[in-house]
């Protein structure tokens, strides 16, 4: 028997899954049918957000798609970085839905293989990233995951997390830069259009989106001569579309990776052939 089995679809339809990508800032959620992704969602993510409050916004989001809380899902799969939320997550299915969610976490089947010196530290959203990455590219590849941080995914040629590097993420910079200092004004986060700013404004968008975009060229190239080859390089998060025009070597955005990945983990424990 399968460790998180899904419910059986209504009259034999199509499986309904609900994907949860739970980040620090944003909690991205998507609704597969079957394969495919039919929805996705964007929430400021609230840890102090109550089971009962996610269910009735989980709900609303379904209703405005024709779809029933209760009735139409069959499945859940949910990666987290914030405990509290993690945890609401679970109440809420016990209180609100016919199954139990598949929570991304240690003794759950990912098939990928995590060689860092504490692979428990590793982000459930990583190795998502490096699951959906490597299944669509195959390996080596890169994730570069623009977020919170600006976080970057190595998968080995075989498919194995290896490590990666985390850095600030361009909001966080900004923030930092404005709390630090006292005449600097917030900026929109869009490039300039020269690196060499005419205006305060400009200075601090150059900053922000030419030099994130250097810092993510020179990282896969030094990730590059470390691997031995080459990488695909792949980007994805919120903030990926300011940031990918001004890389020289981004070469796929997948907005939807992480979901993609839960999607495929969900599927591999949800299979009683794999229990």
């Amino acid at each position: 028997m399968a460790l998180h089995p899904a419910v059986e679809p209504v009259n034999g339809g199509t499986a309904v899954l609900l994907a949860a990508d739970v980040g620090n800032t944003e909690i991205v959620l998507g609704v597969f049918e079957g394969e495919a992704l039919r929805q996705t969602w964007r929430l400021s993510t609230r840890a102090e957000q109550t089971s009962d409050e996610l269910a009735l916004q989980l709900a609303g989001l379904l209703e405005h798609r024709d779809l029933d809380l209760r009735r139409d899902l069959t499945g859940m799969c949910v990666a987290s970085v914030v405990p509290d939320l993690t945890t609401a997550f679970r109440e809420m299915a016990a209180a609100y839905l016919t199954f139990a969610p598949l929570i991304v976490g240690p003794g759950i089947k990912t098939g990928v293989s995590v060689a860092t010196d504490n692979p428990r530290e590793v982000g459930a959203d990583r190795v998502m990233n490096a699951l959906a990455a490597f299944s669509r590219y195959g390996g080596p590849a890169v994730v570069v995951d623009f977020g919170t941080s600006t976080n970057f995914d190595v998968v080995s040629a075989e498919g194995e997390f290896v490590g990666g590097v985390i850095g600030p993420g361009i909001q966080v910079a900004a923030a930092s830069l404005v709390s630090r200092t006292a005449r600097l004004p917030r900026v929109e986060l869009v490039a300039p259009p020269s690196v060499i700013g005419k205006n305060t404004v400009e200075c601090i968008q150059s900053a922000l989106i030419f030099g994130t975009a250097d810092m993510v060229d020179g990282i896969v190239a030094r990730i590059s001569e470390e691997l031995g080859a080459r990488p695909t390089t792949v980007a994805t998060g919120g903030l990926a579309p300011i940031v990918i025009p001004h890389c020289r070597s981004i070469e796929h955005h997948e907005p939807w990776l992480t979901l993609e990945g839960l999607r495929l983990v969900h599927a591999r424990n949800a299979d009683p052939a794999d229990a």
